[in-house]
């Protein structure tokens, strides 16, 4: 029986922690819709609209989703990009409703909240959703600013995670005369913003070179930004200098990413991130790595941490960071310069032998309390170790699995 406990206790950790992990991990939109084909067009205006990093980032949610045939009717009305984000959103449900609960509303209908409602800009309740359960098993939908009618019918599930999230067809758009109102633009002056908080020497040399156009240009599609402070480009402005012109704007370039990054998808989305100045075969890429709240910037050079965030507002968002990135393609020998050589070991027994080091000098000595090199066979039995702990773990992980589909 003793023996039997920690194999129980192994057992019920890991079924915990598969348990965990199925129901814990937040839903991708994105990755639903490209399971189906058919609704490839709006997917991508979810992406174009900033909307699936907001469906992503809900709880609990229920996506209208219109098939590539709907969403050409709605294109047919050539409404602006920010525009269309609010009649999309009007299509998020803020609720959670599976096929079977839409046909078990109290009283036949309901109203619901959506994300066009969400965000303030629509009055009253014209961003709510009318949903109602007909005759024949049918269930329609409807804008509440719609005069009452209930233009489109649900058609499938797509898929369901429930509570969580539900995507589900329904025939066509929902029409909505506030949602479809013309939308201006969100003003965002990127130079206004970074020089009022902190970031003037950088926006300065954004000016200078011209890279501040690149930068502009990637507003409206989402842009995120690493700003080094004043205090930081200051002190970097010597090696600036000695760049050419064409690398002073690839290093500029290089602390840009063409689309909208929070501080929750930087967290879920290490790796390597390309940049403004990737090109081809000059990556100019670098490493998102977090260490709980702690994010850091990672090239092959060097390695800067985010200090805080300047703007978050979607499309964009700023962050300062205290280094400048330095990118292996315009800091090579940096990156590859080699260590130091050790003195030799002639050079030290002839030292010992015409003079007697002093206290001081065998202090000052590089090889003083210097250790043996042994990183060659260290990083052996380093690697064999974690080889033997890795098979370990796999062996214990499978019979924990086996062990409880017999069980259950």
């Amino acid at each position: 029986m003793l023996k039997s406990r920690p194999l129980s206790t192994a057992l019920a950790l890991t079924l915990s922690l598969f348990l965990l992990a199925s129901t814990c991990c937040a839903h991708n939109i994105t990755r639903i819709l490209a399971k189906h084909p058919a609704f490839s067009t709006f997917n991508h205006y979810l992406t174009v609209t900033h909307l699936a990093a907001e469906i992503n980032r809900r709880q609990t949610i229920t996506v209208l989703a219109l098939d590539n045939a709907a969403m050409s009717s709605l294109l047919a009305k050539q409404l602006s990009v920010y525009t269309l984000r609010n009649v999309l959103s009007l299509h998020v449900l803020v609720d959670y409703f599976g096929a079977k609960k839409l046909h078990q509303i109290t009283d036949g209908t309901t109203l619901t909240s959506t994300m066009f409602q969400a965000t303030g800009s629509a009055t009253g309740t014209s961003g709510y959703v009318n949903i109602t359960d007909l005759k024949g098993g049918k269930v329609a939908f409807g804008s509440e600013d719609n005069n009452g009618k209930l233009d489109a019918v649900y058609v499938k599930s797509l898929e369901e995670i429930p509570y969580n999230i539900s995507v589900m067809q329904i025939s066509q758009a929902l029409n909505s005369a506030e949602a479809e109102a013309p939308t201006a633009a969100p003003t965002l002056n990127l130079t206004e913003i970074m020089s009022k908080q902190g970031c003037k020497a950088f926006t300065d040399l954004l000016k200078a070179t011209g890279a501040v156009k690149t930068f502009e240009e990637n507003l409206d599609g989402g842009l995120t930004v690493f700003c080094p402070t004043d205090t930081v480009i200051n002190g970097f402005m010597p090696k600036y200098k000695n760049l050419t012109a064409a690398k002073k704007v690839s290093l500029l370039l290089y602390h840009g990413i063409p689309v909208y990054q929070s501080l929750q998808m930087l967290k879920s989305s290490n790796g390597l991130m390309n940049t403004l100045a990737t090109d081809g075969a000059n990556k100019y890429d670098f490493t998102v790595q977090n260490d709980g709240e702690d994010i850091t910037l990672e090239t092959k050079v060097m390695t800067a941490k985010i200090t805080g965030t300047i703007k978050d507002e979607e499309p964009l968002v700023v962050y300062k960071i205290d280094k400048v990135l330095l990118p292996r393609e315009l800091f090579k020998a940096e990156a590859e310069a080699p260590a130091p050589a050790p003195k030799s070991a002639k050079k030290k027994k002839k030292k010992a032998a015409t003079a007697p080091a002093t206290e001081d000098e065998e202090a000052d000595s590089p090889d003083a309390d210097a250790p043996a090199d042994d990183s060659e066979d260290s990083t052996a039995a380093d690697d064999n170790g974690i080889s033997k702990m890795d098979g370990g773990r796999l062996v214990m992980v499978l019979l924990s699995l086996c062990l409880a589909v017999i069980l259950f």
